[in-house]
Parts: structure tokens; C-alpha cells; sequence
């Protein structure tokens, strides 16, 4: 599969006749489809050419005046560009322009503004759940996630709340409509001995600092990696927390946190700040984490995903992902006697409710413990198990040596505690990178996809390349 364009490049295809045609949308026409125009070349390089001369030549039309009349899929466009998009990071802007190019136009984008129904609504979502998919997967079946469902009736349902407030139409009907449910993913919190083992492991492999750092904070992924040394006071342990690192088309851009709240300043406990003084004399960098690849640049938060795949792996650990690590903090913090409000102002939630939604299981836990607790000292007793949990010595652990996969296999990771995924790309012959991901149940089952996949891959750049090589001689 071809690296995928941009929203609004438009697309690039290989014609049976052996040219090249590049085709973008200018606009949409009265009933919410889109009208293209399209190029042709003899190479692809040609092609992308004279697509991006064809898309800077296009005068885009003004905005129609709107009415209550007007294609749905016309007034989700002039919501979008007028209201969301311009409040939205980029990743988040391309994810709500595929939701709404995928389900909400094809399905919903002819229906004129004052006639959409919560039927119509409704059978969207039905729509998306038992037949959305579009690459079907034995594995994943054929409708997309709660989540991604949820996501477009969310579009909608803001989309013609804006409708509402400009008059347009008297009454939101996507609030009779009955959206699923997004289930929040079950954490999968690490022991201590589990996290004391992960950080032999990364001592050993040379990511102790940035684990321990996580342990101690509870920060986000983006916010770890986007520490300088400034931002430390190496005197106090004060460590402010003022941006977070994301990924945008491959490089790495700083910005501030979402919310007021995730700017706030956290204090280090003394252990940790010892450990960090000392790295702080082996690092040349401005950045806390730098990158061992790219000059004046911190590691990637993809990078840090899979190293914690590999280090759990190699110390026999269940497979977590990085966040449950910040829920393994919040628990741990709630377990010792922390306050709701300090920890809600530690990890940078906006307020203490969103706290107590997320880790309500640990304090239901907690009230449990504290009934044992009550009812211990009553009856004047330790109970034989927990004495004996008490005084049981850990094991010695020793860290195993990191073994790097063969060049071309390729990378599989546990996206989530359900799935495994297999990733790798190839370049082809005319110098484009292609990618293949593959998706199973199991870390075996995938790589047998995976195996699969890239051996079908390298009989198609052959061919690619035989193909060629006869145009060549041919000319």
C-alpha cells in the first residue's frame, strides 16, 4: 500500500494504458458529491507536477450564502472550516476531514440541511457499525470501533448545533438520535515487582532515566519527551510542566498543552532528582531525552512506544501501553493517601471529576481496603495472608540482553491489549516508499501475516521492477 497523500492533494494512480493520472476535487455540486479534475503523465513524477500546477490554478468558489435548504454535506463543510477547524490541531483536523469524507458525505451529504431526521442519523451510525469498515478483516470484522462512531455522530451533532444557533433549523435532531457508548479501556496496571523489573531492564538497554522519570510523574508521552533541562531546577526538584511534543507528517512540533490545567509544575522526590543530577552530566542536549539520530532533537514518542514493548517483553512482563504507566502513578498516589485535587493538579486534568471518572476503581479498592482495615482493628488480628505477602522476600531478577530483529522483518507492537500489529515498507523501484500493516489477535498470528505480507510485497516490486525495465527497452 502507497504512503497516503495529504487531504486535498488529491490523488495519484498507474492507468492500465501505462500513464499516470493525478485527479483532485475542486468542489461539490447541489446534492453533496464531489467534482474533480484530473491530469495525465507519462511518469508519476510528471503527474504530481502538473496536479499540484492544476490544484495552485483552481480559483476556489466563495462560500455560498447558507439556507436552510442547503446539502447537509454543504453546511458540515462551511461548519468545519468556519468553526472547528480553525480551534484543532492538525493530526485532529485530518482525523474529523476522513470521518467526514468516509461515513457523514457518502451517507448524509445529499440531504438537504432542514429535511435531516434522527432516522437518517441513526441509520448512519447502524450503518457504521455493522458494514463501515472498509478494508474488511476477518480479525476486526466488518464495523469500525464505538469510538470512531461516536466521533461522527459527535460532528454531527455540533454541526447542527451551529445550525440551530443561526436559525436555520428549529431543532438539533441528532439529540433524539442514540449514539453508542464509548467504553473506557480497561487499565493494565503494572505490580511493583513488574515496574521494578521494567527498570532493571531499561538500566540494562539505557532508558532507565526516562522510565523512572514516568514512574515518579505520571506525565503524558508528549510532555516527557518534550522536557529540557531548563524546565528542572536541580536545586528544589521543582519541574515544570509548559509543552508537549506531537507528530505532524513525520517531524516532531512543540506546542503548548491542550488546557490551562496541563501547565503546572510538579516537585521531583529527592531519589529521583539524585538519578537525574547525575544523567545530567552524561547529556549533551539542551533536550532532557535527546534523540541518538537527529542533532538538537528529543526521541520520538513512537520510539518510546515500541522501546516499552521490547523492554516489557524481554523482562517477561505483560504487555501494558505507555499511558497505563500514568495510571499506574494515579493509583499508586491514590493508594498511599494522596488527595483527589493534588493528584487531579499533578497530572493536569481540568478539574478533580475527571480524576475520579478515570480511576474510580482504585478508589473503590481503596474503601475496601479500609474496611479490612477497620474491621482488623476490631477484631485485633492480621489476617495469615497478608502477614504473609508482608514478610515474602522479591525474587533477584536478571535483566536479559536486548535481541534486535533482522533487517526487512519488519516491527510488530501491541497497539492495545486486544491487538497485535505488523508494520514495514519498502521503496520501489520509481523511489516511492510503500507501507503494509497487518492486524491479529495474537503476537504468532502476526507474524505469520507479517511474513506473508512482505514476501507478497517483494513479488510485487519484482514485478514493478521487470515492468520497467521493459518500458525501457521498448523506448
Amino acid at each position: 500500500m502507497g504512503r497516503k497523500r495529504k487531504n486535498g492533494e488529491g490523488t495519484v494512480r498507474l492507468r492500465k494504458d501505462g500513464r499516470w493520472e493525478g485527479r483532485v476535487v475542486i468542489g461539490y455540486d447541489d446534492k453533496g458529491l464531489p467534482k474533480t479534475k484530473n491530469v495525465l503523465a507519462k511518469t508519476k513524477g510528471e503527474c504530481v507536477e502538473k496536479l499540484k500546477a492544476l490544484r495552485d490554478s483552481i480559483d476556489r468558489p466563495a462560500p455560498r450564502t447558507t439556507r436552510a435548504d442547503m446539502p447537509f454535506g454543504e453546511w458540515l463543510t462551511f461548519w468545519y472550516e468556519k468553526y472547528s477547524k480553525p480551534n484543532v490541531r492538525p493530526n485532529t483536523q485530518r482525523g474529523y476531514e476522513r470521518l467526514m469524507e468516509t461515513y457523514i458525505r457518502p451517507k448524509l451529504g445529499q440531504v438537504p440541511l432542514n429535511k435531516l431526521t434522527a432516522g437518517d442519523i441513526q441509520q448512519l451510525c447502524v450503518w457504521m457499525k455493522t458494514d463501515g469498515r472498509i478494508m474488511k478483516r476477518e480479525t476486526r470484522g466488518a464495523g469500525i470501533s464505538d469510538s470512531q462512531i461516536h466521533n461522527c455522530y459527535s460532528l454531527c451533532r455540533r454541526a447542527l448545533d451551529q445550525a440551530v444557533e443561526e436559525c436555520l433549523i428549529p431543532k438539533n435532531p441528532a439529540l433524539d438520535c442514540k449514539a453508542p457508548t464509548c467504553k473506557r479501556q480497561e487499565m493494565n496496571i503494572l505490580s511493583k515487582e513488574e515496574m521494578r523489573k521494567l527498570l532493571i531492564q531499561a538500566n540494562q538497554e539505557g532508558y532507565y532515566e526516562v522510565f523512572l522519570m514516568e514512574f515518579a510523574t505520571g506525565l503524558r508521552l508528549g510532555e516527557l519527551m518534550a522536557l529540557q533541562w531548563d524546565d528542572l531546577n536541580m536545586t528544589t526538584g521543582e519541574l515544570r510542566i509548559n509543552k508537549q511534543i506531537y507528530p505532524i507528517d513525520g517531524k516532531l512540533t512543540i506546542s503548548e498543552p491542550k488546557t490551562d490545567a496541563g501547565i503546572r509544575t510538579l516537585i521531583l522526590p529527592p531519589s529521583v532528582l539524585n538519578v537525574m543530577r547525575e544523567y545530567r552530566k552524561t547529556v549533551d542536549s539542551r533536550w532532557m531525552f535527546p534523540s541518538p539520530k537527529v542533532e538538537d532533537a528529543p526521541i520520538g514518542p513512537s520510539v518510546i512506544r515500541h522501546r516499552l514493548n521490547k523492554l516489557l517483553d524481554h523482562a517477561g512482563c505483560r504487555q501494558v501501553r505507555f499511558h497505563d504507566l500514568r495510571h499506574g502513578f494515579a493509583t499508586n498516589a491514590l493508594a498511599h493517601g494522596m488527595d483527589v485535587k493534588t493528584l487531579s493538579t499533578i497530572l493536569g486534568h481540568t478539574s478533580g471529576n475527571t480524576t475520579l471518572n478515570i480511576y474510580t476503581h482504585a478508589t473503590d479498592t481503596m474503601r475496601k481496603s479500609a474496611a479490612e482495615k477497620i474491621d482488623r482493628g476490631i477484631a485485633k488480628a492480621e489476617p495469615k495472608q497478608e502477614l504473609e505477602r508482608a514478610t515474602e522476600q522479591l525474587p533477584a531478577f536478571q535483566p536479559t540482553k536486548g535481541r534486535k530483529r533482522k533487517w526487512g522483518t519488519g516491527s510488530v507492537t501491541q497497539c492495545n491489549t486486544n491487538r497485535w500489529r505488523g508494520y514495514f515498507s519498502r521503496v520501489w523501484p520509481d523511489g516511492t516508499t510503500h507501507f503494509k500493516d497487518v492486524y491479529a489477535p495474537t503476537k504468532e498470528e502476526c507474524e505469520a501475516l507479517l511474513r506473508e505480507a512482505i514476501s507478497e510485497m517483494k513479488k510485487a516490486i519484482t514485478a514493478e521492477r521487470e515492468r520497467m525495465e521493459n518500458e525501457v527497452r521498448a523506448s
